[in-house]
């Protein structure tokens, strides 16, 4: 630890810099720490289940994510005096003002504050270099105090490798580079190196931030281009304000205006792109969000950053689809706003205008979600023109802050009491069910604690066995454990314990459509189709994906209700070319498949196992392995129960470029999979060891992109 101020002569020549502290040490030496967020010295880079730290000096930094984004503490150096102009440093973390800072002090008054670059809106773990000028304080002490006080989304502060100088930074290290553009144009093309420093975006419209967003800005030749749909500002001059780009960066002048997207000549055919899985044009998806219906078009809005391949900048993406296979990407939906980063939330038709924001015949919708902010809370936004446009809510929050992060609301109307019923998420494996009668003053009901899940709820009604006259509520949360249980408005009293609904590897936060008309009646499900591995979509401009929309259905089983998963019906309409196996004994020595091939396939069989030990599928050189004895289904390390019925096993399997989904046992298997497939291997296979199986039926389809 070394701690330097007194004892060097500021006449010495050339007036070489001052180091006050280097953070390399075992632990802080003389600094004082209180609380638990810095832990007990420095930590050596990036600690547990933080985004890769960069930017610091040597090998260790004062990072107060030690326990997470919740933990809290300072850390105080003992008193130095200052003996240069320049006090320099490099800060990472959050900018919350009055949470996540370093200050200065002189005779026991701050002097000087400096917060984290990163916002609810995005950033990245990257410190940059920072500056105080202290040139009135020579000759004097100081001490330097280092604060987390903050919990939550970017709730910590890094700080390393502080030095007294009497030469000032450089303005392109420390301040902002601004260019002029007047919008003639739909789009702003923003080049992106992947891997890049984050740098902090603002878009300024007659001196107003219309805009905030990180990106990864390609200083020279970029990896793919980001686009910002500016027709909103069409006519009108803007200011773009970038942070911190080093002199010889080319990034803010690269900055393009075009009718068409950038580089988009081969846009949803791309090399790895999902054909019939939904993905974005470009940058990040998770979490689907407010799906809805209304008039003629199931409305799908979803956590996205337009403009980088990993989570920030969380904003609600928006696609519409009349069949739930075809979908258009429409322009953002909700940007982050003052109170905060927009988080997950859903949506519903306002048909009775209960919160009052109605402006023509139709009624409005209504988004509710979390308002990424310190302190969480929730809020709210309309639409009166089907989605196309969004108001936020003045009043918001119209839920404050209850506990932790509180978050991910889902909100169902309750008819018989005429109002609306909202499960949160509130922390580890607690939930809150609340009521309102206008979305914008809301009570709690109940906790509710769903043992084994955590985060984005879903609450909803759902008839046993079709009987609208014997109606059941399903609570589940982000990995999909579900209970089945009655609520009578006031109080969800379980039926059933806590069981899987799938078990594959890349499904998470799924939502169920609000407001399916009653001639439908279906009860239907997105999930986010949740990456296991990096390299699933490695080199391309988007990443991610959300899973096939499929069906619920409850049905009686011996162990109680059960819920049931199918794919839509509207799959079908890819179907373009099929192949129909005929019945036929299945040995371990033949494949039925051999001469099929294709990139999209559908898979509809049912086999009776019979002597046989093991049923296997390749699927583009995928494996699916049956094992009869254990009556277990296996696939890249994933397991199911699959029990035979009547003696069989069916099996509905969907092969897209990156991801095989098994539905299987009339609804009881939903195993939804993503994988490295090798997209020159388009190769089919069924076989079996051990003995000899049945076919009784095996259809195989080409399927058409869903991309027109």
């Amino acid at each position: 630890m070394v701690l330097i101020g007194s004892g060097v002569s500021s006449a010495r020549a050339q007036h070489p810099d001052i180091p006050v502290e280097d953070f390399e040490g075992p632990d802080y030496g003389a600094w004082q720490v209180t609380g638990t967020a810095f832990g007990k010295g420095p930590a050596q880079g990036t600690l547990p289940n933080q985004w890769k730290v960069d930017g610091y000096h040597g090998k260790g930094l004062v990072n107060s994510y030690n326990g997470g984004d919740d933990a809290t503490g300072t850390l105080t150096s003992p008193p130095f005096k200052i003996e240069r102009k320049y006090l320099q440093f490099l800060i990472g973390g959050g900018g919350w003002d009055d949470k996540t800072y370093m200050n200065l002090s002189v005779d026991g008054k701050v002097i000087r504050t400096a917060t984290g670059p990163n916002t609810e809106s995005g950033g990245s773990e990257n410190l940059l270099p920072d500056q105080w000028d202290v040139g009135e304080f020579i000759g004097r002490e100081a001490v330097l105090r280092i604060v987390d006080d903050a919990t939550g989304m970017w709730g910590h502060i890094n700080i390393d490798r502080i030095v007294q100088s009497d030469n000032p930074l450089p303005p392109s290290s420390m301040g902002s580079a601004i260019r002029d553009i007047h919008i003639e144009k739909p789009y702003l093309n923003f080049p992106i190196k992947n891997g890049a420093p984050g740098r902090m975006v603002r878009v300024l419209v007659e001196g107003k931030a219309e805009r905030v967003f990180s990106v990864n800005l390609a200083d020279g030749k970029p990896d793919w281009w980001a686009f910002l749909d500016a027709t909103p500002f069409r006519g009108k001059p803007v200011a773009i304000k970038v942070g911190r780009l080093p002199e010889n960066s080319t990034g803010l002048s690269s900055i393009d205006q075009t009718d068409e997207i950038k580089d988009s000549q081969n846009l949803y055919h791309e090399a790895l792109r999902p054909q019939f899985h939904y993905t974005s044009r470009r940058g990040w998806v998770n979490d689907p969000n407010g799906l809805v219906y209304f008039k003629g078009e199931y409305h799908l809005f979803y956590q996205h950053n337009p403009y980088g391949l990993g989570w920030g900048t969380m904003c609600w993406g928006h696609a519409v689809s009349r069949d739930l296979v075809h979908w258009k990407e429409l322009s953002v939906a909700l940007y982050p706003a003052e109170h905060g980063a927009i988080w997950s939330g859903s949506a519903v038709v306002d048909w009775k205008n209960t919160a009052g924001f109605q402006t023509g015949k139709e009624p409005p919708l209504v988004a509710m979600f979390t308002v990424a902010r310190q302190p969480f809370g929730q809020g709210i936004a309309f639409s009166n023109d089907r989605g196309r446009t969004w108001t936020n809510y003045s009043g918001n929050p119209v839920l404050g802050h209850i506990a932790a992060e509180n978050r991910d609301p889902k909100v169902v109307w309750y008819a018989p009491e005429a109002k609306w019923v909202m499960a949160l998420y509130l922390d580890h494996n607690d939930y809150a069910i609340f009521e309102s009668h206008d979305l914008k003053s809301w009570q709690k009901l109940q906790n509710f604690t769903l043992p084994g899940d955590a985060e984005c709820p879903n609450f909803f009604p759902i008839p046993l066995n079709g009987n609208t006259n014997d109606v059941h509520w399903v609570f589940y949360g982000a990995s999909g454990r579900y209970v089945v249980g009655k609520f009578e408005g006031h109080q969800f009293t379980p039926e059933t314990e806590a069981r899987p609904l799938q078990n594959g590897n890349c499904w998470y936060a799924s939502q169920v459509f609000s407001d399916i008309p009653a001639t439908d009646g279906r009860c239907i499900l997105i999930p986010w189709g949740r990456l296991p591995s990096d390299e699933i979509f490695r080199g391309m401009s988007f990443n991610q994906m959300l899973g096939l929309p499929v069906e619920l259905t409850l049905k009686s089983s011996p162990s109680g209700p059960l819920l049931e998963v199918n794919p839509v019906r509207e799959l079908a309409s890819l179907r373009r070319h099929a192949h129909e196996i005929k019945p036929q004994i299945l040995t371990p020595d033949a494949n039925p498949l051999a001469e099929i091939k294709g990139d999209l396939i559908e898979i509809e069989a049912v086999i009776a196992p019979r002597d046989a030990k093991n049923i296997f599928f390749g699927l583009h050189g995928l494996p699916v392995n049956y094992d009869v004895a254990a009556e277990k289904i296996s696939c890249a390390g994933n397991q199911a129960p699959l029990t035979p019925i009547d003696g069989k096993i069916s099996l509905h399997l969907f092969v897209d470029r990156r991801s095989v989904d098994i539905f299987g046992g009339q609804g009881r298997l939903y195993m939804p999979m993503a994988s490295t497939l090798a997209p020159e291997n388009q190769s089919l296979k069924l076989g079996c060891d051990g003995g000899k199986a049945f076919i009784i039926s095996l259809k195989v389809y080409e399927l058409k992109s869903a991309w027109r």
